[in-house]
Formats: structure tokens, C-alpha cells, sequence
């Protein structure tokens, strides 16, 4: 079996805390027509580089019923900057459009197959896999980006077209294992294409 979901599969169900003081499970999101869940967290440069340029394609695409849902899946063991701490207070400072949740288990990272951070996973209506892979093409300085995966993908898919490119290989930080060395990756875990 693949580490990573693949196309066409549910989406794994969840129920974690935020950093609002909330905690939320899939059905949460049910009145979403298309769910972005990403795997995220504090420090990475590849998540700070692009995070306003996931932010402005979540506010583009909210009123077409695009709810954005974060997951911090990183050990703070390996890095303390991912802490939940952390995380209310990168809320804080920056009020992203998302509800960040915190996976301290590291199940639901497994669950989904996360690989690095950022991870972007496209459901449909019916919470079928529809995308998965990297958000831009140059994450890390998202000014020389030439290529806007995760757009294009939720352009065609509103416009009822297929998505040319459903697949792309995540690029960032991988994600921090517990236990683990800052770099390591799970042995079944692979490029997606």
C-alpha cells in the first residue's frame, strides 16, 4: 500500500484540537463543496515563503465553498519552534483564514501520507482525493513561483473540468518524526510522481 493517499480516496477522518480552543473532526467542514487539508507548521521556510500566497488563494476561493483546514504534525521533540504554543501564537500574529489544528500523535500525518510541509490535500464534495502535492513550485521565495499547482487544481475543478495535473511532488521541510532524526522519512514514504 502506498505511504501517501491517493487519488480518488476518502478522506481520512480526524478529531484534534485548535488553536481557537475548539476541537474538530471532518464532519465539521460537511457544508465545505471542496476541502484543502494541509500539512503545515512554525518554522519551515518553505511554509513561511508561501503562506500568504496560500492565504490569498484561500480568501479567492471561499466564496465557491473552499474551506482550508491546517494540521501541525510535527513533533516539537525534533523542533520545539512546533509547538502548540507555537502555533496559537503564529495565529495570533499573522489570523490566517484556517483553522490550525495540532496532531500530536502524528496519526493523522500518517493517516494522510503527509511527506513534507507544506502538503496540500484537494477533497471533493464527497471527500474523494482530488489533488495532492505541492501548492507552488517554488515554495521557499514564492515571488519566483512560475506555477500555482494547488489554484490551477481548484480552478478546474470549480469550473467542472478535469485537473491536468492532479499530482505533484510536495516541496518543503519533511515532516519531523518523533524520536527521529530531523531528516528522516518513513521508509514506504516516496515521490508521488
Amino acid at each position: 500500500m502506498a505511504f501517501t493517499l491517493e487519488l480518488r480516496q476518502k478522506a481520512p477522518d480526524f478529531k484534534l484540537p485548535a488553536t481557537n480552543g475548539r476541537s474538530y473532526s471532518l464532519s465539521d467542514f460537511h457544508d465545505a463543496q471542496v476541502l484543502v487539508v494541509f500539512f503545515t507548521c512554525n518554522h519551515c521556510p518553505f511554509v513561511i515563503g508561501s503562506d500568504e500566497v496560500t492565504r490569498a488563494t484561500a480568501e479567492k476561493f471561499a466564496k465557491n465553498g473552499v474551506s482550508f483546514v491546517a494540521i501541525n504534525s510535527n513533533s516539537a521533540n525534533t523542533n520545539p519552534d512546533d509547538s502548540f504554543e507555537g502555533m496559537v501564537k503564529r495565529m495570533e500574529e499573522n489570523q490566517f483564514p484556517w483553522i490550525y489544528l495540532h496532531d500530536s500523535t502524528q496519526e493523522i500525518a500518517k493517516a494522510y501520507g503527509a511527506l513534507r510541509t507544506p502538503h496540500f490535500f484537494v477533497f471533493n464534495q464527497n471527500r474523494e482525493l482530488i489533488y495532492t502535492g505541492r501548492g507552488l513550485d517554488n515554495p521557499r521565495q514564492s515571488e519566483k513561483a512560475t506555477v500555482n499547482d494547488l489554484e490551477n487544481a481548484l480552478s478546474e475543478h470549480l469550473a467542472g473540468k478535469r485537473i491536468t495535473t492532479p499530482l505533484t511532488n510536495p516541496l518543503g521541510c519533511n515532516v519531523k518524526w518523533d524520536g527521529k532524526d530531523a531528516h528522516w522519512m518513513p521508509a514506504e514514504a516516496c515521490d508521488l510522481v
